[in-house]
């Protein structure tokens, strides 16, 4: 056996891998003195004390030179031998050893001069794993990493171990309570995500058969057609105002498909027309006033008012006309016409295109007494030019927004509470204006915690009332379109407190409920 020293310390070059050895210890320098002859002479009995005798032992000398290194030194190397004897008693009698490791020792030795605070023991603790197969090293390594994979994936179990040692301190209620939840909703919401992202797809992929038939009515070009063959059988009219409608699919006839009262467009005079677009950057020379709103609505009413057969009475001035909706023909059909610029000059051009409109007495207008309702009401907003709505006190056909928070009523200790007010009455009323229209959120505020307060529903009921008393109606735009609960909430709330019209972009949403009944925050 080749032995071999590093330091204090040996090794037995020949211990692994060889089958021949009966012992995994290495053996000890023959050439150096035994422990027992080592401990027998360390026992000696000295009766002189002086370290200066010849006679005297090394190890009782080095005890009355340095008493304290040397005992301790003694008794580490003592404890050291007396387990190196035991460990190798156990292995020669086949019997497993108690510990997890095995000592290996080197021939003790006495080292004179040897500083106290450095470790001189000779004891070196090896692994049982050293000297094992390398699989089954491989198999715990690949259990560790499974452990640690499932801990890492398992994010429901807290991998904290003070929170397993404590389940009820505050660090594991809050691990419990907090972060469990928390990564809960976490995984929810990225579902829902993922629910609503693979429904639009859908949606995309598969459209419904209303947007496969309007597809049909189109020009090459592009644009809607004034449908020849389109028909409004089984629509049933709903409150609502389609705003910014030229940017539908379809113009026009997506509203009325959907039921929607009134709707919006928004002109620009240029070049002897009038363009329809939200900027100027939008406008297009063949999007206009006529080819999306006028002519279309002047040959769906002619069809609708056409005689079918020689029985049925013609039409006389004056008479009974039938409006777009054949479930209510005598619903008139609002038609906001947003003035962008140069109002003098788009009012000159209205006034000309809606003269077909006026011949066939589909306008609804002011006889200088009463309000005469036709299947088009013509209301005009935004830059508008008031006075020129008002010029005329013996007709008008094109009726005024008035802005609903200048409105104001007479307390209830100097009039009648439904009588407006009678320096405001001549400016706005039913007689040169139709609608009364705000923004929601310049006058009614944000709603916190998506509620309306006592203060807003106030203001609400008050505005709602001064334009009622002049016979107006209440529009407000500008409502907020999300989260989707707050939406129906807020058209719920205003529908319930008397406003006729919502501001919707949602034709689908706004349509399918009656807004008058009470439904989920959520839904």
């Amino acid at each position: 056996m080749e032995v071999y020293r590093i330091g204090r310390r040996e090794h037995d070059s020949t211990m692994r891998g060889d089958p021949n050895k009966n012992s995994r210890i290495g053996k000890l320098d023959p050439d150096k003195p035994s422990l027992n002859s080592w401990l027998s002479t360390a026992r000696q009995p000295d009766p002189l004390f002086s370290s200066e005798d010849p006679g005297l032992s090394p190890i009782a000398r080095e005890l009355l030179t340095a008493p304290h290194a040397a005992t301790v030194r003694v008794l580490r190397e003592c404890t050291a031998a007396m387990a190196f004897q035991g460990s190798r008693d156990q292995f020669e009698q086949g019997e497993p050893s108690s510990s997890r490791s095995i000592a290996k020792y080197s021939p003790l030795e006495m080292v004179p001069e040897v500083d106290s605070d450095q470790d001189e023991s000779p004891l070196e603790v090896l692994p049982l794993n050293n000297f094992g197969p390398k699989r089954r090293r491989r198999r715990t390594t690949t259990r560790v990493q499974r452990s640690r994979l499932r801990s890492l994936c398992s994010f429901w179990k807290c991998r904290h171990l003070y929170c397993h040692i404590h389940p009820y301190s505050r660090r594991a209620m809050t691990c419990r309570f907090v972060k469990r939840p928390f990564w809960g909703v976490v995984i929810v919401l990225g579902l829902l995500k993922l629910a609503s992202i693979f429904w639009s797809g859908l949606v995309y992929l598969f459209p419904d058969d209303l947007d496969a038939r309007l597809d049909a009515w189109v020009f090459p070009a592009g644009r809607p057609s004034i449908f020849s063959h389109w028909t409004t059988h089984g629509v049933v009219p709903v409150r609502c105002h389609s705003h910014n409608d030229y940017w539908r699919d379809v113009p026009l006839h997506s509203a009325l498909s959907a039921g929607c009262i009134g709707v919006e467009a928004d002109v620009w005079s240029s070049d002897n027309d009038l363009l329809v677009g939200h900027t100027p950057f939008t406008l297009h020379h063949e999007v206009t006033l006529r080819s999306l709103y006028l002519n279309p609505l002047l040959d769906l009413l002619q069809k609708h008012n056409t005689r079918s057969s020689q029985l049925e009475p013609a039409h006389l001035p004056g008479s009974f006309r039938a409006g777009v909706f054949s479930s209510d023909p005598s619903q008139t059909l609002v038609l906001l016409i947003d003035f962008k610029e140069q109002p003098e000059a788009t009012w000159s051009m209205v006034m000309e295109q809606l003269q077909p409109l006026r011949d066939g007495d589909y306008l609804t207008y002011f006889n200088s007494t009463d309000i005469i309702t036709r299947p088009i009401t013509v209301v005009a907003t935004g830059d508008a030019p008031f006075d020129r709505i008002t010029s005329n006190q013996t007709y008008r056909d094109i009726f005024y927004d008035a802005p609903l928070d200048q409105l104001a009523l007479l307390p209830p200790s100097t009039g009648q509470p439904d009588q407006p007010d009678p320096e405001t009455e001549p400016t706005y009323s039913y007689k040169n204006s139709y609608y009364a229209s705000v923004d929601f959120r310049k006058t009614i505020g944000s709603l916190s915690r998506n509620r309306f307060s006592q203060g807003q529903l106030e203001l609400v009921r008050k505005q709602v009332e001064a334009a009622h008393a002049r016979g107006l109606k209440v529009r407000y735009w500008g409502t907020p379109s999300w989260p989707r609960g707050l939406r129906n909430h807020v058209w719920h709330v205003l529908v319930r407190e008397g406003v006729d019209l919502i501001n919707v972009d949602d034709l689908r949403e706004a349509t399918r409920q009656d807004w008058r009944k009470h439904r989920s925050w959520i839904f």
